[in-house]
């Protein structure tokens, strides 16, 4: 039965129909796989960061912005489009949103264990990955959403 409401119990079913919970030790596992996919979604949003970070220095044009025209030909803007960094950080992009969807998903499961596992990883995953002294690194963040 699909529950509705939050609920707490050991019997889950996540995400697919063959993932299910019938004992103890298997929703113990289930919440420590959630507990670890929500720190390895953290990990990855702040590696995407550092590289759009590394990506936007190395692409940076190397003349002045003064001497950029402001409009340009059809076929000029299309190497930037193919620039491997870009494909890169792209690529980072969709992987982090899969993973976060996939634990919104999770969430969607109104298990109370399920929710408080997936907020306890992101809340330690940003403890260990993003937060810190790190004043000349700001980035701005587009979305504070985990799911995106």
């Amino acid at each position: 039965m699909m529950h509705m409401t939050l609920y707490w119990g050991t019997e889950v079913t996540l995400l697919f129909s063959s993932w299910k919970t019938d004992s103890w030790p298997s929703y113990a596992l289930t919440l420590l796989a959630c507990f670890l996919v929500s720190v390895f979604y953290q990990n990855m949003e702040e590696r995407r960061l550092r590289f759009k970070t590394l990506a936007s220095t190395a692409a940076a044009p190397s003349s002045p912005a003064a001497a950029t025209p402001l409009l340009f030909k059809f076929g000029r803007g299309l190497s930037r489009r193919g620039n491997p960094w870009r494909i890169a950080e792209s690529v980072l992009f969709g992987v982090n949103s899969a993973i976060g969807y996939l634990l919104m998903l999770a969430i969607m499961s109104f298990n109370g264990g399920v929710l408080v596992a997936i907020v306890l990883g992101l809340s330690v995953g940003y403890y260990l990955f993003r937060s810190g002294d790190r004043e000349e690194e700001l980035v701005e963040v587009e979305n504070s959403c985990a799911c995106s």
